[in-house]
């Protein structure tokens, strides 16, 4: 009696695999299955493209099965389905390992380096894997034309893409605006959602913190009894402060306003901060001390909490002075605004808003109608106060009538040209102070901090130079 179909003494998944590869590619079944659907309807598919200047791995065999079923079934259903492979050839990686090869960085090309045979070194790069790439391709079993790829630095994908995008624009569905991006000086670009999920990219560091004091123009009543009224509000990152243009707190928060002493300054104060907040600031056993004891120096603060609550809405609109007044914001800026982002889980319960700089910062200020405070440099950008590399702007680099009209060039001179992060200037170390410390010890001397601490919290790092 026939057998229909080949029976196996032993289940061999392996030589099953080579065995079926090798009756496709005798029959040519890939391309007899194109060759029966012509005149059928189309199904399209371009392949999201790899990059071959790396080893394919395994995540890539799920990705391309995963491709491979809706391809197999659509030709079950009748169409005609051409699978354009293709090779995607842009991209920061190619570039950082053809200047680590070269021993370059971007700075030399057009100088050690000519502009030419830097993009001939990144073509080559960017195909080495090519082979493995189409090993694998076959070995698994899935379907793709490679043998007339499209490839994204060709100039016919190029000119392409830049056809399709003036479509767009002239349909009117393009637009120029602004959004917040965690950026890499390193690596001289900005950093994604999916970069940054990537394990190991959010690391602890220790940072200095600081708990600002931001004068309140006109107090209520009651805040006025005891010294200057103040907002507190925490941050984790001191070097943000001289481009802070609004505070946020709670609309439904609960705010209490304290009596004590700055604890640097010895100076009497009233400081508004979170009900649920206060004993993070100040120490229950404290609250028997009495205001009047008090000398400057005395380890033990006292403090005395006022009986009213205010809800954050009662707060709303409230103006203050801008902290650090190195250049000039818009004219609304510097007042209370509430925000449902704002929790009392740690800080102060009041948020220090700088929209160049945090993405619901400028949410925030797009809501309420403040910009985010920028500067223009000589070629007349308006730019954020850190530059691409980390820094602040050198003055030299910025609009000469900009610093004149809108700049203390003599108080922010003395800052221009710091790095954020020691980390981002090969001349420093750990042990020199950091701009975070430098501008924490200026507002403790001018009575506008509260606190400085050193504190351990989670910090983005750049997966391709940390």
């Amino acid at each position: 009696m026939s057998k229909k179909f080949p029976e196996h003494s032993h289940l061999d998944l392996s030589e099953i695999n080579k065995d079926m590869l090798k009756e496709w590619d005798d029959k040519e079944i890939f391309k007899r299955s194109l060759e029966i659907r012509e005149g059928q309807p189309d199904f399209v598919f371009y392949e999201g493209p790899p990059s071959a200047n790396g080893m394919p791995g395994i995540h890539h065999v799920i990705a391309r099965s995963i491709k491979d079923i809706f391809c197999r079934y659509k030709t079950m259903k009748g169409f005609l389905v051409n699978r354009k492979a293709g090779w995607d050839t842009h991209g920061l990686p190619v570039e950082l390992s053809v200047e680590k090869t070269l021993g370059i960085t971007k700075e030399d090309i057009g100088k050690k380096i000519t502009v030419e045979e830097y993009n001939a070194a990144c073509r080559t790069e960017v195909m080495k894997y090519t082979k493995e790439w189409e090993d694998l391709t076959r070995q698994m079993g899935y379907w793709v034309d490679m043998s007339n790829p499209y490839i994204t630095y060709d100039n016919r994908y190029i000119e392409t893409l830049w056809y399709l995008l003036k479509e767009l624009y002239n349909k009117g569905y393009l637009y120029k605006g602004y959004s917040i991006q965690p950026y890499s000086p390193a690596a001289g670009t900005g950093l994604s959602t999916h970069e940054l999920n990537q394990p190991g990219c959010y690391r602890d560091v220790k940072d200095t913190t600081c708990t600002a004091q931001f004068k309140i123009v006109d107090p209520l009543t009651e805040w006025e009894e005891f010294g200057e009224a103040f907002f507190l509000a925490w941050t984790t990152t001191p070097w943000t402060l001289p481009s802070n243009v609004l505070l946020a707190v709670g609309k439904n928060i609960e705010y209490k306003a304290v009596q004590t002493f700055n604890q640097y300054t010895g100076k009497p104060i009233t400081v508004v901060l979170a009900k649920n907040l206060v004993n993070v600031y100040f120490p229950a056993k404290n609250s028997e001390l009495s205001l009047n004891d008090y000398k400057q120096g005395d380890k033990d603060v006292p403090y005395r909490i006022l009986d009213k609550v205010w809800k954050g809405e009662d707060l709303a609109g409230m103006q203050y002075e801008q902290l650090i007044p190195w250049v000039k914001a818009s004219d609304n800026a510097f007042k209370v605004v509430t925000g449902d982002f704002v929790t009392t889980e740690d800080g102060t319960g009041i948020v220090h808003i700088a929209p160049t700089f945090g993405a619901d910062d400028m949410k925030v200020g797009k809501e309420n109608d403040v910009e985010g405070l920028m500067l223009k440099d000589v070629d007349g950008y308006m730019r954020p106060m850190v530059d691409l590399t980390g820094r602040y702007f050198r003055l030299e680099a910025i609009d000469p009538q900009f610093v004149q009209d809108n700049m203390n060039a003599e108080l922010y001179g003395e800052y221009a040209g710091r790095y954020v992060k020691n980390e981002y200037d090969d001349s420093l170390t750990e042990k020199d102070a950091t701009l975070d410390v430098d501008l924490s010890v200026m507002l403790k001397l001018q009575n506008r901090a509260f606190r400085i601490e050193k504190m351990v919290h989670n910090y983005p790092h750049c997966w391709r130079t940390d």
